[in-house]
């Protein structure tokens, strides 16, 4: 359907995403209002439009705006009409009308070529009539970018983007040289910029193009976790990828390598291909942590004497294991311990945080996520903090850290100790902020379960730091108090063994709901979360966590938190309601970071108005709640009690969390958790997937869905695979100092 006339006024436009609605006059006599992504339309604007009537169940009747096109003022009441709306910086009703009265259809003309002669205007000066010409100039280019931009289904919101940084260079850059879109701007990938590179008549061949998709194909990997590819593979991909002959991709990467934008290296006689970022933080990172684990002059049977001493002030008895966790941390200034749930970590870990208070020497306590660091204070008494939080946010540019943290190795943290619990899900970046800001002579004790899911970020740190079998390590398996362990301590050990649940036990804290349909697993999930579990937990449905393996489909994230949503705060006449490019935002949201926002302030206060500490930062997986919204802004709580502001393009970076992804619950604890389990991609549903699922519960886990899908997930021993050299750099840096 095409619509022909004129825009009435703007009722919404979302800064971050361009969203609008509109009150249009069509030239048939109705009345519209009309919805989409429409930069740079005012007040007054001739316009047709192209889409269709929809029906909002909320909102009635719209029109869908899929493609628009803008109709120049042409004649004198036109001009007027545009002048007046404010669309030009700088002219209002007033001035448009002395303006048009002057110059009449050759307005535009006048303030595009001759901008000296407003100032024949009674008001207007020589300085405004320029910046009244360098106003409509702005407003013109961006106009004409936006739609030379649109002939390559390039968003409204992206095309912005792409003409906010290189203004008129834009079209130079697009048909030449598209592909230096993906470093410059976020929100390009490769995808995109070879479409744009194929319309304007790019070859195949190009040069750009093949080395932009070797190295889009290693960034591509470095984003499911990999830091490096095996050269066969990165060919063969490139190959599929490109379309092109395997000789000049092995050229291109040769020349990649030559500048070091690719490193090589051979490993058991097979080439492995690093980007440079990926290379060198792999490699600092061995390094930096080799250099910390220096002989101990301690002596054991002082460590053993002291260790008696706690055990009697504690009125508690240590098993041998125990003891020998306890006195073999103490006793290296690099240690690990990691095991499963009820296995003993918190326990060894306050003994040790025990030992060191009464040594006199300062601990510091950290986290990966706020939610681990809450949990970790809460186990130990003592304040623990975020990495992020701790290491302190230094120089930001364009939202990214150009310099690092404030603690660094010119700053470094100032602590004799260091515990990070939760390492499992550490990725190799901000690994090696922390080691940078780590002193020789520090201890430091890192403490997690290496059967949890890897990190979402790159590296499988953990794992290789136990792999290397290069410091010290506190495997614990037993179960302390068996008899008394949950059953989701029970249940946890058993899927990470491979032996199937006995869902005939009557447990009160673990039991499956048998559902073959989607819908009916839907209706479960809202009815316990919002009426049987709150009250028979006595807890509140926000302490309550739907996980799911995936995002998409009847079961994904993304249909679950609108079903959540609508059930849990549903909208009211009384409830404000904020627009993002996520969906809509309520009062009583509870909702996730989805991308580290290095430049957002915070704010800590004592709940009674009183700020305690301030801020900026907050990254990837902090959850929180909507404390209130306005029609431009989100006030959010986050679980570790930080505030902040949302406006503008960062509340693109909010989503709702009453369903999150199982990846994104690692580091968390929840009273319940509510597993939807009926079918999924195998690679993504196996036995480290549902481990890491059922222990992020406290108190109870409750799965929707099929026996057999549980079954097969924990039969299912294909983990993510990824490539990481972290273990073998150890060993190299070991073995090299074992022969100095």
């Amino acid at each position: 359907m095409q619509l022909n006339g004129i825009v009435d006024h703007i009722i919404f436009r979302n800064p971050e995403n361009l969203y609008t609605v509109l009150s249009f006059n069509a030239d048939d006599g109705g009345e519209y209002v009309c919805v989409g992504s429409l930069p740079e339309l005012d007040k007054g604007e001739s316009v047709t439009f192209e889409g269709e009537i929809k029906e909002n169940p909320k909102y009635g009747t719209q029109f869908s705006v899929r493609s628009y096109t803008i109709a120049p003022p042409d004649d004198a009441a036109s001009i007027l009409r545009y002048l007046s709306s404010g669309a030009v910086k700088g002219v209002g009703p007033g001035l448009a009308k002395r303006i048009v009265s002057k110059f009449g259809e050759d307005s535009f003309r006048i303030i595009e070529e001759e901008p000296e002669r407003l100032s024949e205007i009674k008001g207007i000066s020589m300085r405004m009539a320029i910046e009244i010409s360098g106003a409509f100039e702005s407003k013109a280019g961006s106009r004409q970018a936006m739609s030379f931009l649109s002939q390559y289904d390039i968003s409204a919101n992206l095309g912005q983007k792409i003409y906010e940084k290189y203004k008129d260079q834009m079209y130079e850059i697009i048909r030449t040289n598209p592909y230096r879109m993906i470093d410059d701007i976020d929100g390009v990938g490769f995808i995109t910029a070879d479409r744009i590179a194929s319309d304007v008549g790019i070859e195949k061949g190009s040069e750009y193009r093949i080395r932009s998709a070797i190295l889009y194909l290693l960034a591509e990997a470095a984003g499911s976790g990999s830091l490096c590819m095996p050269e066969n593979d990165l060919i063969t991909e490139a190959e599929r990828l490109l379309g092109v002959e395997k000789e000049l991709i092995v050229s291109r990467l040769d020349s990649l390598s030559i500048d070091r934008q690719v490193i090589r290296e051979e490993t058991n006689g097979a080439l492995l291909d690093y980007g440079e970022g990926a290379y060198y933080a792999e490699t600092e990172t061995a390094r930096l942590l080799t250099d910390l684990d220096i002989p101990d002059s301690s002596s054991d049977r002082n460590i053993l004497d002291e260790v008696s001493r706690i055990e009697r002030e504690l009125d508690i008895t240590l098993e041998d294991a125990q003891r020998e966790a306890v006195t073999g941390t103490i006793s290296n200034t690099v240690s690990v311990i990691t095991g499963g749930p009820g296995t003993g970590k918190t326990t060894i870990t306050n003994f040790i945080i025990r030992y060191y208070t009464k040594q006199g020497l300062d601990i510091t306590l950290a986290a990966p996520t706020g939610r681990a660091a809450k949990r970790m204070t809460e186990a130990t008494g003592f304040e623990a903090k975020t990495i992020h939080r701790l290491l302190g946010v230094g120089m930001v540019v364009e939202g990214k850290p150009v310099s690092g943290f404030e603690h660094n190795s010119d700053n470094p943290l100032e602590t004799d100790v260091i515990i990070v619990d939760e390492m499992s899900m550490v990725d190799i970046y901000i690994f090696r902020s922390l080691l940078r800001a780590i002193v020789p002579g520090t201890r430091v004790i890192l403490v997690g379960d290496a059967d949890q899911l890897p990190s979402v970020g790159p590296g499988a740190v953990l794992k290789d730091i136990i792999a290397s079998d290069c410091f010290h390590v506190t495997r614990l398996t037993k179960i302390y108090r068996q008899s008394e362990a949950s059953a989701i301590v029970r249940n946890a050990h058993s899927v990470i063994e491979g032996r199937s649940i006995d869902f005939n036990e009557q447990n009160k804290d673990f039991f499956l709901l048998k559902r073959n349909d989607a819908e009916r697993i839907i209706q479960g999930i809202v009815y316990l979360i919002s009426r049987k579990l709150p009250g028979h937990l006595s807890c509140e449905p926000m302490d309550i966590q739907v996980m799911t393996p995936m995002r998409k489909g009847v079961l994904g994230v993304e249909n679950l938190n609108l079903r959540l949503q609508e059930a849990l705060n549903p909208s009211a006449a009384n409830k404000r309601e904020l627009g993002t490019v996520n969906g809509i935002l309520r009062s009583g949201d509870k909702v996730m970071q989805t991308k580290n926002d290095y430049e957002m302030d915070w704010e800590l206060t004592n709940g009674k108005g009183m700020v305690l500490e301030t801020g900026k930062g907050v990254y990837n997986g902090d959850i929180g709640k909507v404390l209130s919204v306005s029609s431009e802004e989100a006030y959010i709580r986050f679980d570790d009690g930080r505030e902040a502001r949302y406006r503008g393009e960062a509340l693109s970076n909010l989503e709702l969390a009453y369903a999150i992804t199982i990846h994104k619950s690692q580091g968390s604890e929840y009273r319940a958790v509510i597993l939807p389990l009926l079918s999924g991609p195998r690679m993504l549903m196996n036995r480290n997937l549902l481990y890491t699922a059922i222990t992020r519960a406290k108190h109870m886990v409750c799965i929707l869905g099929s026996e057999d899908t549980v079954n097969m997930m924990i039969r299912n021993e294909r983990e993510e695979s990824r490539y990481t050299g972290l273990e073998r750099r150890i060993r190299e840096i070991k073995d090299i100092g074992s022969h100095i």
